[in-house]
């Protein structure tokens, strides 16, 4: 399992990537449970401050595998396939650290709702992004019309989503579904570099602001109100006098410090 999807902190920057080249770095389920697997090594990776999200081969993530799915039930399509697809997805979204996915190769459907997940995206000039699951008869499962409206805007949705539009590198960046161009074979360099910029900046003020910005796009604002105001308090030392004088048996003597 591991193989499918793998985890190289190299110093502050992180990368994973999709291992599945000779189906495009589809997903099934086995590389759902890597991919979740790995991004809790990147979370627990002391000293990473950027991860980034790319795949192997000719494609960045051609979606979900349709042998992988066409053949369940209903019931389970919605909950082994759907939900969890959308639970690991959420796990990329929540991530710690800032996510650049390297889009080196096409990323369609299930891939480019994987894209929408991270912070940015970076596009070789040649790739094509779209959402063609109605050519299907399905629907957008994993954020498609919910996370990336968020973030891209529902016309470009729209035109991907129900036209059958397949944008451009250039055409995406236009409308603001990807954050940079670059040529052919210059996507990892362009993701290195702005992940060098980015881990330069105050590790903990970074994640803050990711949160922040998580809250003011109603990506989870609840968690994410718990997680500053959590980070905060531990900061302070009403923690420490707490859990002192819990140690003690003794009633805290609190003083705003």
């Amino acid at each position: 399992m591991s193989e499918l999807v793998t985890f190289e902190p190299d110093g502050v920057i992180g990368t994973i990537t999709l291992r599945r080249p000779e189906k495009f770095n589809a997903l099934d389920i086995p590389m759902l449970n890597a991919l979740e697997a790995r991004l809790g090594d990147a979370e627990a990776a002391e000293g990473v401050r950027v991860v980034l999200i790319a795949g192997e081969g000719k494609g960045f993530c051609a979606g979900g595998d349709v042998e992988a799915w066409s053949a369940m039930s209903a019931a389970d399509f919605q909950v082994q396939w759907v939900r969890y697809g959308h639970r690991v997805f959420d796990r990329l979204a929540r991530l710690r650290q800032p996510t650049i996915a390297v889009l080196s190769g096409h990323a369609l459907g299930g891939g480019l709702e994987l894209a929408a997940a991270c912070d940015f995206r970076v596009a070789e000039a040649h790739i094509k992004l779209g959402f063609p699951e109605a050519s299907l008869g399905v629907v957008p499962g994993w954020s498609g019309t919910q996370r990336a409206v968020r973030r891209f805007g529902a016309q470009a949705v729209r035109r991907m989503a129900l036209a059958g539009e397949l944008f451009a590198a250039s055409q995406a960046h236009a409308v603001g579904v990807v954050d940079h161009v670059v040529e052919t074979g210059r996507g990892m360099e362009k993701a290195r570099t702005m992940a060098a910029v980015i881990a330069e900046r105050g590790p903990l003020a970074t994640e803050a602001v990711k949160l922040m910005i998580a809250v003011a796009e109603s990506e989870e604002s609840a968690s994410s109100v718990e997680a500053l105001a959590s980070g905060f308090i531990a900061l302070t030392g009403d923690l420490k006098t707490g859990v002192e004088a819990f140690r003690a048996k003794q009633k805290p003597e609190f003083g705003r410090l």
